[in-house]
């Protein structure tokens, strides 16, 4: 039975379609990436799924007593402190808990403590300060109020509280954008985990691949649904515009031979009937609608002038705010030629570097090296905020190039995307990712030979961050990037900075290690968290405690074997399909069906393989954990 059913949907926002009688069907605890261009209507979409908006015709139906958790659009605000505000978010635990309070029949009381039992009640503030933690917010931080937090911050404490609300069905919209590149993994590893329905539309590939059955894409008022990740998407997506082409090529040869033979021999008395059944064949013709997208997004950032190295360097330097440092210590040297990727938590100094860098934040202490012909382009999504709502773009262009002529201003748009129509649109009136083309033109009008870009990425669609990948390799000047995206971050950068601690270090190797290095030392904190735990000095209790971790290894040693076995199997499984997908006969005419459907079980099996692996890792942890108790 299915957990959401989308029939014949048909929305309408200001007149235009959105959607046209569109059709979607998710089942319990599957996990869909929701996809398409900037502007197509994901998000009226999920909106509509809430309940926030009314569609214009078709059904939007929840199987009864589902529960769906979707983040806020605002974020939380005021004196209540994080934990208590994700804890808030469960309504039914809070309404019981107050009438655990109030309520004097004893008849009452049983059935609250009853329900308290069955949610697992006494474990909520447990569950909710581990999401906070994995959200990046500290044990310290949980007990301050989110008043004392930005905007960003709290929009994931919006995020923690649909995650601890573990709902039936849970509506992401674009969860990676507030997040660093820590909490980012962080969340893949809770949606592989979650044993609910999942429908989140995102840009950010890594967790398309990595975290969902299917992908659903928009496209023209239509959803069409694709089993596996975005790559399989792509592959299939692919291989179909490869099969219509060839259908269409065939269709127009015809077409082509018939149309010639109605030609020549329509005046000719004698062959006059046979070129009218020839036209009423070309009628009948079927028309071969193409899957290519509408006009690929391109980026071209402007060539810089060259300039002898280093172009950066930096050398004990300090940095921070009102004589404060934030870094300390900096050694660093910049060239041309250089694609650097910063690493680190939010808040321990990475946009502090990129600020310094650009020369808009000064030195405390130390020396920094800057070429005087160097023009560095600085991007950050707080910019947007910087633009005037009423001007149109080329308004914003003419201001900061008051020399160019208006052909120059056009052109340094339509760089990055922004036509003549969008170019003489308000401001206001613009997508993000619209404003975000907006400030990459802006950010590079004089050819800057060093780009640092801050979370470019937001608000970009699947198509103009290729675009972005695209342009970056292509650029020939200096790279400092901050990024969520892990794809685009392995992509574009070939050196990685790990900012931490007050420092800045080089990280030795790549984002694969990245990921392995945030594991083990999250492991290593658990370890520390446990030893320094209390310990107990009543022997007895100490003896009991190592017994009941002995006992807690069978099962776990059973489970090991069990996922074993299972990753033997898949593995082989994988292997016979591989074989066969190396046989060449497979790609000839008539056999698409199957190398379709080969293709998708080979994507589900690639995620069946990743899900048993993580099983099989967390349950040796748990028994190496278990073993050092006994």
């Amino acid at each position: 039975m299915s957990l959401l059913v989308i029939s014949d949907l048909t929305l309408r926002i200001a007149g235009r379609t959105l959607l046209d009688q569109a059709d979607l069907s998710i089942e319990p605890g599957r996990k869909i990436g929701l996809i398409g261009r900037n502007g197509a209507g994901k998000s009226t979409l999920l909106a509509a799924i809430a309940g926030d908006i009314h569609a214009d015709g078709g059904t939007i139906r929840l199987a009864s007593r589902a529960r769906m958790a979707r983040v806020k659009q605002e974020a939380p605000a005021g004196p209540t402190s994080l934990i208590d505000t994700v804890l808030e978010g469960d309504t039914e635990r809070a309404a019981l808990l107050h009438d655990s309070e109030t309520t004097t029949d004893p008849l009452r009381i049983a059935e609250i403590h009853e329900r308290l039992a069955a949610i697992d009640a006494d474990s909520a503030p447990a569950r909710a300060a581990t999401v906070l933690a994995g959200l990046g917010f500290d044990a310290a931080a949980q007990l301050r109020p989110v008043s004392d937090f930005s905007g960003g911050w709290r929009m994931r404490v919006s995020l923690a509280t649909a995650l601890f609300l573990n709902p039936d069905l849970l509506i992401l919209d674009e969860p990676t954008n507030h997040l660093d590149l820590e909490a980012t993994i962080w969340l893949e590893t809770w949606l592989k985990r979650f044993s609910g329905a999942a429908l989140i539309v995102s840009h950010d590939r890594g967790l398309l691949d990595n975290c969902v059955d299917a992908i659903a894409h928009l496209d023209k008022g239509k959803l069409s649904l694709t089993p596996g990740g975005y790559e399989n998407f792509v592959r299939i997506r692919t291989e179909q515009a490869l099969q219509q082409a060839r259908a269409a090529e065939k269709i127009a040869t015809q077409r082509a031979h018939m149309q010639s033979f109605v030609d020549r021999f329509r005046a000719k008395a004698t062959k006059a009937r046979q070129a009218q059944a020839r036209l009423k064949a070309l009628e009948k013709l079927p028309v071969i609608e193409s899957v290519v997208e509408d006009t690929p997004t391109r980026f071209d950032f402007p060539p810089p002038e060259e300039l002898a190295p280093p172009v950066l360097t930096l050398d004990n330097v300090s940095t921070g705010y009102n004589g404060k440092p934030i870094l300390s210590n900096l050694s660093l040297r910049i060239d041309m030629e250089d694609r650097i990727a910063l690493l680190g938590a939010n808040g321990n100094g990475k946009s502090t570097l990129a600020k310094l860098i650009a020369g808009r934040l000064d030195t405390i202490s130390g020396q920094m090296f800057r070429n005087p012909r160097l023009k560095i382009g600085y991007f950050a999504q707080h910019q947007t905020e910087e633009l005037v709502l009423n001007e149109t773009p080329i308004e914003h262009m003419s201001r900061a190039l008051p020399k160019a002529l208006p052909t120059v201003v056009r052109s340094q748009l339509a760089r990055f995307g922004l036509d003549a129509a969008r170019a003489e649109t308000r401001v206001a009136e613009l997508s993000g990712g619209e404003k975000a083309r907006l400030l990459l033109a802006l950010a590079t009008r004089d050819a800057p030979q060093m780009l640092i870009l801050d979370e470019p990425t937001n608000h970009l669609d699947l198509d103009a961050k290729d675009a972005l990948i695209r342009a970056l390799s292509e650029f020939s000047g200096a790279v400092i990037l901050i990024s969520h995206d892990p794809h685009l971050v392995e992509l574009t950068a070939d050196r990685l900075w790990l900012v931490a601690d007050g420092g800045v270090q080089a990280f030795d190797g790549d984002m694969a290690e990245y990921r392995t290095w945030l594991a083990d030392r999250a492991r290593t904190a658990r370890m520390e968290n446990k030893a320094a735990a209390p310990v107990s000095t009543d022997r007895k209790e100490e003896r009991r405690e190592r017994a009941e971790a002995r006992k807690n290894q069978a099962p776990l040693r059973k489970k090991i074997r069990d996922t074993e076995a299972r990753i033997a199997k898949l593995t082989a499984e994988r292997e016979k399909i591989e074989v066969r997908m190396a046989d060449p006969e497979l790609y000839s005419d008539g056999k698409a069906a199957e190398l379709t459907e080969l293709t998708m079980r080979l994507s589900v099996l690639g995620k069946e393989l990743a899900s048993a692996e993580e099983i099989w890792l967390e349950a040796q942890e748990e028994l190496e954990d278990a073993s050092s108790l006994a």
